[in-house]
């Protein structure tokens, strides 16, 4: 039986050969309960060695661009804050629209919260997205083709904006990785930036959705300035700075509570 430094340190070296740890994986390999594995993640998160999540750990290096890791990592980021945005969000909606959802976690939570309508027709280019909405067995859900972006579990290129361009959409809930009033939307993909800056051209009224962790970053690939947004839902702690810049900007603001 390891000894408990040298479980810890196999834990760590486990992280650096792949994304995720789980506490039940970590039990059956080390023999060791379930309640001890738990004391080992805590004990390397107290060290700044890994980050916890819920069931298990990632490394802190794989968190270092939290923007462009695997989306199944990402959902462990802000939890409730993008539950209470997609809740908000979803009271925006109203029956018989036509809307679009961008990939990402915090869009996955709108799909989450459709409950009440019977009549919607959704676009989207994501697939969680799109098993989501499966669930409710009544809508009309569109799923862009196109090639598949692992990370995103999104679909991106020329077919998925060829797609898109057939279809305009009284709502588009884009997911934002970056937000900067002076240098506007961001993403660190540049093809995640393309299929994105195509559903705006086709959108009636853009919402942009985003927990205040994304304010004043800048990623890789440009997307759209901030007045190309219509309204904004986030949570109470976006500086009162942004807010009032966005008030004068003309910008719809929407608070959710958390």
């Amino acid at each position: 039986m390891k000894t408990t430094k040298g479980r810890r340190a196999l834990i760590l070296q486990k992280l650096k050969k792949q994304a995720s740890v789980s506490v039940t994986e970590l039990h059956e390999e080390f023999g060791v309960s379930e309640v001890t594995i738990r004391k080992d993640l805590n004990d390397l998160f107290d060290r700044n060695l890994l980050i916890r999540t819920r069931g298990g750990a990632i490394s802190c290096s794989s968190s270092a661009n939290k923007d462009d890791m695997p989306i199944n990592n990402k959902r462990f980021f802000n939890i409730r804050e993008k539950q209470a945005i997609g809740r908000l969000a979803a009271s925006l909606i109203e029956e018989g629209n036509t809307i679009m959802l961008d990939s990402g976690t915090t869009t996955l939570e709108i799909a989450r919260n459709l409950g009440r309508f019977q009549r919607l027709t959704i676009i989207t280019n994501a697939l969680n997205v799109a098993t989501e909405l499966l669930k409710y067995k009544r809508f009309n859900v569109i799923l862009l083709g196109g090639n598949l972006r692992e990370p995103s579990l999104s679909t991106v290129g020329p077919v998925a904006e060829s797609n898109l361009k057939i279809f305009y959409c009284d709502k588009l809930f884009l997911g934002v990785d970056s937000f900067n009033i002076e240098c506007g939307l961001s993403t660190p993909n540049i093809e995640e930036a393309n299929i994105n800056q195509v559903m705006l051209s086709m959108a009636s009224k853009v919402v942009a959705v985003f927990d205040s962790s994304k304010v004043n970053k800048r990623s890789f690939a440009f997307i759209a300035p901030v007045d190309k947004i219509d309204v904004i839902v986030t949570d109470s702690n976006l500086p009162a700075n942004i807010r009032t810049q966005l008030k004068s900007m003309n910008i719809k603001l929407h608070i959710a509570d958390v």
